[in-house]
């Protein structure tokens, strides 16, 4: 059970927030998960939602590496919320079932595509050491271009901020998804 109430409701945010809440509602078409618990502070969730679309919806970055980049930061985060969401997305993306499955056992990358195992190395790089290596980094660099590169570390750093948001208060994914092995 999450520590705090759940903020699914357009009532349970005072009537000056509540277009914070219609944003967040219509843009992903309900208010769950992270946003829930976000809306305990309107403006954090309004901001935060204003970068998440953009994240979400419009990066460079395609459906499939983009979806890759979150389920990998949702494994190393352990957030089974955040997994229970994307997981399914990710295969929706195009993200091969293997490559899911590294991910979500935390196998080695040497069975995946280059092109994949770019994003796995960076985010799991960024994560555990706190930085990436050189040769991870020139890796991505010439798959995704500066643009690409900078988005890519956008996106690994907005959905480690869900991932802390719902480990912290303890979000638990919804019965019948997906779950971390």
């Amino acid at each position: 059970m999450a520590r705090l109430p759940q903020i699914i409701a357009r009532d349970d945010v005072p009537a000056e927030h509540r277009d914070i809440f219609d944003a967040i509602a219509e843009s992903r078409s309900r208010v769950s998960g992270p946003f829930s618990m976000l809306l305990h502070s309107p403006e954090v969730a309004g901001r935060t939602a204003h970068l998440g679309a953009y994240i979400r919806f419009e990066s460079v970055l395609s459906p499939a590496d983009r979806e890759l980049a979150i389920i990998t930061t949702s494994r190393e985060f352990n957030c089974g919320f955040e997994w229970s969401a994307h997981e399914p997305l990710a295969r929706q993306a195009g993200v091969p079932e293997e490559t899911v499955e590294v991910v979500a056992n935390r196998g080695d990358t040497g069975s995946l595509s280059e092109h994949e195992a770019v994003i796995v190395r960076y985010a799991r790089e960024l994560f555990q050491d706190r930085r990436v290596s050189d040769e991870t980094f020139d890796a991505a660099i010439s798959r995704f271009g500066d643009q690409g590169v900078t988005e890519l570390t956008a996106t690994l750093g907005y959905y480690a901020m869900l991932a802390c948001t719902l480990n912290a208060f303890q979000v638990e994914p919804p019965s019948g998804t997906p779950k971390l092995p």
